[in-house]
């Protein structure tokens, strides 16, 4: 009954309230509109608004020691679930079955212990940076850490649910995934897809005032 119930309602369910919510913030978003700047441009608002998206995840030579090593755990991080949830067998399978009925190449199993490994190390140093770090502990709240620890327990079920030995870790890894993406779109995680907003505004506004931004 109740793997009956994740398997069917509860995934639909998820699935629509993760569609709908990102949907109606970024519309929500887009809609709120700006100020007309009366200033007399001096530089392209377009082109600040494109180089600014790429350049802020490129390294900088500037940067601190910490801040370099954040810049890599953040890589590590997105891109080592990116790879997990788009090219490992069960998720192409789930896909596939449940949402566009198209599949295509797996990456090989020890991929998928690299990434997953460079992942949880990713996540985990970012963690441990967010509680540690006077600045970052006082700017974070419950949903910065509620948001994290989702996404881990849904990493490690994950792994734990690949050798398919146990049909309950299968359940319980899509469980908890059906509670993060009801959760995503009142959560920071939306910064999956507003990061590009945020960086486009910003470098539109200084692009602008020909500031390089």
């Amino acid at each position: 009954m109740i793997a009956q119930f994740i398997d069917g309602p509860l995934w639909i369910f998820s699935l629509s309230v993760f569609l709908i919510g990102v949907t109606w913030r970024i519309v929500t978003i887009l809609m709120a509109g700006n100020r007309k700047d009366l200033a007399t441009p001096r530089g392209s608002a377009s082109a600040g608004a494109i180089r600014t998206v790429f350049t802020r995840s490129v390294y900088e030579r500037s940067a601190a020691t910490r801040g370099r090593l954040l810049l890599v755990a953040g890589y590590l991080f997105h891109i080592g679930l990116f790879v997990l949830l788009f090219f490992a067998q069960p998720h192409i399978d789930f896909i596939a079955e449940r949402i566009t009925g198209l599949s295509w190449t797996a990456i090989p199993h020890w991929a998928f212990i690299l990434s997953a490994e460079l992942a949880f190390l990713g996540l985990l140093l970012l963690w441990i940076h967010r509680l540690l770090s006077p600045v970052t502990r006082m700017l974070s709240d419950l949903d910065d850490h509620l948001g994290s620890l989702l996404v881990f327990l849904v990493m490690l079920t994950g792994c734990l649910a690949l050798a398919q030995s146990f049909e309950s870790l299968r359940l319980i890894h899509l469980l908890l995934a059906e509670l993060l993406l009801i959760y995503f779109p009142f959560s920071k995680l939306m910064h999956t897809f507003t990061f590009i907003l945020s960086r486009g505004y910003t470098g539109a506004t200084m692009g602008r005032k020909g500031v390089n931004a």
